[in-house]
């Protein structure tokens, strides 16, 4: 009879079911400790990129509305009577735009030329304006 040392000195090994229990147990914790840095992390970053894209396409229609009144300003404001128009802008410049309008509001003596981007969230609105003689 062979008589085995883990049973003369009452020592068991442990059974490999609870090993694998508690390997899973600690994957769980390590995969949810991971999951809750990560997804905020993701978040930030996605929402870091938005307002990069915003603030980008703001400069993009500053910098167009700003050279359209200077053209305005001198002497194209002259073909316009007065009332609100849509605006055509040819710069190369507003295809990196979301979808949105120029619009030119002429009073006698004023200018106001705006862009109105149509989804929210894209930079907001910018306007110029200037007394026109």
């Amino acid at each position: 009879m062979v008589i085995t040392a883990s049973l003369v000195h009452g020592f068991r090994p442990p059974r490999r079911g609870r090993q694998r229990g508690a390997l899973m147990t600690e994957l769980l914790v390590a995969l949810a400790i991971l999951m809750g840095t990560l997804l905020p992390l993701a978040y930030a970053f996605a929402a870091e990129h938005r307002l990069a894209r915003a603030c980008y396409q703001r400069a993009v229609a500053l910098e167009i509305v700003d050279g359209e009144m200077e053209v305005l300003l001198a002497g194209g404001g002259r073909a316009f009577g007065p009332g609100t128009y849509d605006y055509p802008v040819h710069a190369r410049a507003a295809t990196n735009l979301p979808a949105g309008r120029f619009i030119l509001t002429v009073q006698p003596g004023k200018l106001r030329l705006q862009w109105r981007p149509e989804p929210k969230k894209h930079g907001g609105s910018v306007v110029r304006e200037a007394v026109f003689p």
